[in-house]
């Protein structure tokens, strides 16, 4: 299958857009999907825990609601977003996005107060969350792609420069930290804040697509474009178990590769919601994988 189209596609949605060019930034066309994406999804998330939360009337509430504040709301979304790159930043020295420019904060911020005045989002469903499930698969392919790898491979250290580890960790950390610190507070839940165990850490929250996918899609990247020198060797390694010719072998494109993980995310990210829905998998010990 040719990835030319894909790639093509991929191409057109990341170049910078107006009115944002006539300030000078550089905000494409994906970045707004994946804004606007996240920012409704995190709404849908608040008024799902909350009708939950007020059915358990009559019951064992642990506390009251509190009324809703944008602040918080902001605060939850900018943690997601930035929160792993806030820890990871200090390990590897690198100052976070967030610190030397306020275009990123502050569009999500905009976002937000956006969808906060839409009177009603559709509800979560299957017919909704399919097709969104691909567009996840691109926007999650440029995090993993185009925006983690070069701050690893660029070091100014060698050693973190050329460390296959740093990558596949900053991965993780990155894309999951957000949610995991977000989950540990209970920034989504209607209650005050309160310090809980994270999904991530209860039986089967190991298998949350969105945690293994994340170093997964990088390590599969870096292995296409060589992005380090292990990748490199690993790729001649692979190809040579698998009957190929000894002589090395060259690296796929950067556009290419990325294309083809997005492709991969786009299909993770369906079986997901799929099973989410109760489409597949709908008896056996699979049940129990918990996929978010």
């Amino acid at each position: 299958m040719s990835l030319q189209p894909f790639t093509s596609l991929y191409r057109y949605a990341v170049e910078p857009i107006a009115p944002f060019t006539w300030f000078g930034t550089k905000v494409s066309s994906l970045d707004l999907v994946a804004v606007f994406r996240l920012c409704i999804a995190l709404r849908q998330m608040r008024e799902n825990l909350y009708a939950k939360h007020q059915r358990s009337a009559g019951e064992d509430r642990p506390a009251l609601a509190e009324e809703r504040s944008f602040v918080r709301d902001a605060c939850a979304m900018l943690t997601i977003v930035f929160g792993g790159e806030a820890i990871i930043g200090p390990l590897l020295g690198i100052l976070p996005s967030f610190m030397f420019s306020g275009v990123s904060p502050g569009l999500y911020i905009a976002a937000q107060a956006i969808v906060e005045y839409i009177p009603v989002l559709p509800s979560v469903s299957l017919g909704t969350e399919l097709p969104l499930s691909i567009i996840d698969g691109f926007t999650r392919a440029m995090l993993l792609c185009s925006l983690i790898p070069p701050p690893v491979i660029t070091h100014t250290s060698p050693i973190i420069a050329s460390s296959p580890w740093a990558l596949l960790l900053s991965s993780l950390v990155i894309t999951n930290g957000g949610f995991f610190l977000t989950n540990m507070f209970s920034f989504m839940e209607p209650t005050p804040l309160t310090l809980t165990t994270p999904d991530e850490l209860k039986p089967y929250g190991w298998t949350t697509t969105d945690i293994w996918s994340a170093p997964f899609i990088t390590g599969l990247y870096a292995l296409l474009t060589h992005a380090q020198p292990f990748w490199a060797e690993l790729h001649s390694v692979i190809s040579t178990a698998l009957g190929g010719a000894g002589s090395k072998v060259g690296p796929m494109d950067a556009e290419s590769a990325r294309a083809l993980c997005a492709l991969i995310l786009a299909v993770l990210f369906s079986t997901r919601t799929a099973k989410n829905f109760g489409l597949i998998w709908k008896k056996s010990v699979v049940e129990k994988i918990k996929t978010q």
